[in-house]
């Protein structure tokens, strides 16, 4: 079980919100109300931890260490919407989100293959790391910037913890779980040809609610992710790369097999298509 070990290692480094993060240090001439309010927005959206959680629950009935896992996962996603809150609540009260706009973010997600789900959820942490990295940068008020560093961390820990259950999964079901991350990993790498931000809390989940069906739709205002990573943020070509570069070392590593483009992912998922099958080899792209 890797639950035990994970559980040791996170908290470890787990940071208190009380002490760890310099609330002295706020300086209200460095926040402005557009920079409010786009803490505003990201509080809500990581909210969304709580039902992705429940689908996690869901659909991982068979497997008690990484439902255990969840408890760890859960507690320190639900905290970066909590210290994101509070730092609204000291300094920006007029824009704490009510229990209404949190709660509107919380519906059923559709069932969804387990395996391409964790690969998914392993891609989203690897953005959301990036994403609050540069969040970090934009940001001009010293507190925010430290705490968007933090959750930055945080996600790229979390990203690891998936990459270890990911590995888990390749040892017990072998080929089944290759073309799953493969799959998804060539949806995850080729972002810069969609107009949509490619992160689970702005993917459709969820047919009955359509088309208020993903977290982002749901927000008090639905443009926002768009808004903050084109022109407050600014998470341009060069970060993009960046996401990609990250997704396609780590799938490289998984998967013993050197990927530089999504175009060689893709390459490497109708190769195991094939090998699946029993068919003939398909003209590669």
């Amino acid at each position: 079980m890797l639950y035990p070990e994970l559980f040791k290692q996170l908290e470890a480094v787990r940071w208190n919100m009380g002490k760890d993060i310099p609330w002295d240090s706020f300086d209200a001439s460095q926040l402005s109300d557009e920079q409010a309010q786009t803490i505003k927005m990201n509080a809500i959206t990581e909210w969304s931890a709580l039902p992705a959680t429940e689908m996690f629950l869901r659909d991982n009935q068979e497997d008690s260490d990484f439902s255990a896992f969840m408890s760890i996962w859960f507690f320190e996603e639900q905290k970066h919407s909590l210290v994101l809150m509070e730092y609204l609540r000291r300094f920006r009260p007029d824009l704490v989100p009510t229990e209404e706009e949190l709660h509107a973010v919380r519906f059923q997600f559709d069932p969804a293959p387990a395996l391409e789900t964790l690969m998914l959820h392993f891609c989203g942490e690897i953005r959301l790391n990036h994403w609050y990295r540069c969040a970090a940068e934009w940001h001009t008020e010293p507190v925010i910037r430290h705490i968007y560093t933090t959750l930055s961390h945080d996600e790229a820990r979390h990203g690891g913890a998936y990459l270890r259950y990911m590995k888990r999964a390749i040892a017990n079901f072998g080929d089944d779980a290759r073309t799953a991350f493969a799959k998804v990993g060539v949806l995850m790498a080729s972002a810069r040809r969609t107009a949509q931000a490619l992160h689970p809390t702005n993917l459709h989940v969820s047919k009955a609610h359509y088309p208020r069906d993903t977290v982002q739709s749901r927000l008090p205002d639905p443009e926002w992710l768009e808004e903050w990573l084109d022109k407050q943020i600014k998470f341009d070509a060069g970060w993009e790369t960046k996401v990609v570069e990250r997704i396609l070392h780590n799938l490289s590593l998984l998967l013993e097999r050197g990927f530089k483009t999504a175009q060689d992912l893709n390459r490497y998922r109708k190769e195991l298509s094939v090998r699946t099958s029993g068919g003939a080899q398909p003209a590669t792209a």
